[in-house]
């Protein structure tokens, strides 16, 4: 089957001769027209980008085109006396892009779950824009806009700027279409998906979605410098909530995770209405029904729709799929005094209370030993709570943790991922709509993918040495690469999330419960694998389980946790003997 991207090239291909040809095939007028549709169009991408490829929805898009376009204003003005302001239009895309990323940053930069918020505050932003440019007059003109602005240098508002901005449309649909195709792009679609699962492989979200909301930005920005000549005036509805809204509407009926679904909606969405305003009085009432319909029928947009049509002929112009494979760049040791360092993990004193509920009671515990320690306790006991209170999920409200000399007690997850600790929950974690391939391949990049790295093609094709080794006892997650990691049955799911977790080649891996719901040759299976992931590694790991025989069949260090505390520790037949662990699993003590 022809993949989305093949038919995303093909649609790209055949919507860039159109535009060049619209002059001579429709006139200026109809060309001048479809220029400003294609700005708001590129406006729409940016919307889409954020939207429908990282998972956030920006309400206030218009304040960065419109912040691009009075800009462009006031230096195309100022340049008729002082040519050498002209020097300064690229300022239309840097600055908008700057606010956008701090704005993020501010927002995202302390939960995970801040997107609704996020939304209501790009609200009041459009609002606060649109009243600041109706009351400070002297800069934008006020209620009747920044009037008299020239064109572009060089070119015609009703001739020759129609092929500056065809071109630019055409260019931000290809560096759009070519970012979602990168490791950054398959980065923003796990996010997407699962954002607590990326930063447990040490990526932060909360920069990631300001990468994407800056980048739309810029876009944005990039539109409102060639609308301003292009239209000649800027009035307040350029920056405020009206307009926001329509990028919105357009983004939703192209398709939220096209570009070129985005940008053909946007041109045909405005021509139409352009078209029944003339003739009809409750023209606004058709298109709103029109955008209840898209949303209801066409989930997925114009894009969504048109895109198997578009497969059969995507054949002739598919992209070449092979990647040039090369070996992942090694991880440093992570220890503080080199490779061969034993993994020291130690909680002293550690509490976590919600309301009046003790979670973790002055828990203290210290592994400094490689290979396998298992952890017990009847259900309540603190074990998986303990496990986010390590791993940064849980915020511990007294104590210290400690691993490897550094102290993680408050750490977000994604720092915490960084000093190489894998996490595995009870319930397998994945990215359910990426393919298994691209599952491995995030976790491969954990602690390995520099800046620079999230841009280049190589990292698509990166492995290991271990990761080969790895999934040759894995052979399920091999047959088939391309299924989607939410297709899978509960039992190679479990199987991929470890897989995932071993390749971040953890110092310290945390299991919750990693048979939970196998069969019994599953979990022999897994239990294998388990073990020789950390033999080879040389690492430690905290499993909770509850099964004896596992326990039997694993041996090592054992942890009895009650109550949020550290009941007893020692080797299996020490836990088996002792009256305290007897009581509380047979209801002795409570």
């Amino acid at each position: 089957m022809v993949s989305s991207r093949a038919a995303n090239r093909l649609a790209l291909v055949l919507i860039s001769a159109a535009l060049l040809l619209v002059p001579a095939v429709v006139g200026d007028f109809d060309a001048y027209q479809i220029a400003l549709y294609l700005l708001l169009g590129i406006v729409t991408q940016g919307v889409a980008l954020c939207w429908g490829n990282v998972g956030f929805l920006c309400l206030g898009q218009a304040v960065f085109f419109g912040l691009g376009a009075y800009l462009s204003g006031t230096l195309l003005r100022a340049a008729m006396q002082q040519p050498v302001m002209l020097a300064l239009l690229p300022l239309c895309l840097l600055l908008p892009a700057a606010i956008a990323y701090l704005l993020a940053r501010a927002v995202f930069g302390r939960k995970v779950d801040n997107g609704p918020f996020f939304s209501l505050i790009t609200l009041a932003l459009a609002m606060l824009a649109s009243l600041l440019a109706n009351r400070f007059s002297g800069l934008t003109g006020g209620f009747n806009g920044m009037v008299d602005i020239p064109d572009l240098p060089g070119t015609d508002r009703y001739a020759t700027l129609y092929y500056v901005i065809a071109v630019v449309s055409i260019g931000s649909t290809w560096i759009f279409c070519r970012l979602l195709r990168s490791p950054l792009g398959i980065l923003w679609s796990a996010l997407e998906q699962n954002e607590e699962r990326l930063q447990f492989f040490g990526f932060d979200t909360g920069r990631l979605k300001a990468i994407a909301f800056a980048i739309g930005a810029a876009a944005s920005g990039l539109a409102g410098l060639l609308y301003a000549p292009h239209q000649g005036i800027v009035t307040p509805s350029a920056i405020g909530i009206g307009m926001s809204t329509q990028f919105v509407i357009w983004a939703a009926i192209g398709g939220r995770r096209s570009p070129v679904g985005a940008l053909a909606a946007t041109v045909i969405i405005g021509l139409v209405s352009a078209s029944l305003r003339d003739r009809y009085p409750f023209w606004e009432a058709l298109m709103a029904l029109i955008f209840i319909a898209a949303v209801l029928w066409f989930p997925q947009g114009l894009s969504g729709a048109v895109a198997p049509w578009l497969r059969w002929p995507a054949r002739w112009v598919r992209p070449s799929t092979s990647l040039t494979e090369q070996q992942a760049p090694a991880l440093s040791s992570g220890a503080p005094s080199g490779g061969d360092a034993v993994p020291h993990l130690q909680l002293q004193d550690v509490h976590v209370r919600r309301g009046a509920v003790r979670i973790l009671d002055g828990l203290a515990l210290e592994s400094r030993t490689r290979g396998i320690c298992c952890v017990i306790g009847p259900n309540g006991a603190g074990k998986t709570s303990m496990f986010n209170a390590m791993s940064g999920r849980l915020s511990a409200d007294r104590g210290n943790i400690w691993f490897d000399g550094q102290s993680i007690t408050r750490s977000p997850a994604w720092r915490v991922a960084q000093l190489r600790i894998g996490r595995k929950f009870q319930i397998p974690s994945v990215f359910p709509r990426l393919s298994v391939r691209h599952n491995l391949l995030i976790a491969l990049w954990a602690n390995r993918l520099s800046p620079r790295d999230h841009l280049r093609s190589a990292p698509l094709g990166w492995h290991s040495a271990f990761g080969q080794h790895l999934l040759a006892r894995l052979p399920l997650l091999q047959q088939r690469p391309e299924l989607a990691a939410g297709s899978l049955s509960q039992g190679v799911r479990q199987m991929l999330e470890f897989a995932m977790v071993a390749l971040m080649e953890p110092r310290l891996m945390l299991l919750d419960e990693p048979c939970a719901g196998l069969s019994p040759a599953e979990t022999q299976q897994l239990m294998e694998v388990v073990r020789w992931s950390v033999d080879h590694l040389g690492a430690s790991a905290l499993l909770i389980e509850h099964d004896m025989s596992a326990l039997e069949a694993i041996g090592g260090h054992v942890f009895v946790l009650h109550q949020g505390q550290l009941l007893a520790q020692g080797a299996l037949a020490e836990i088996k003997a002792s009256p305290e662990v007897r009581k509380v699993y047979l209801g002795g003590r409570k």
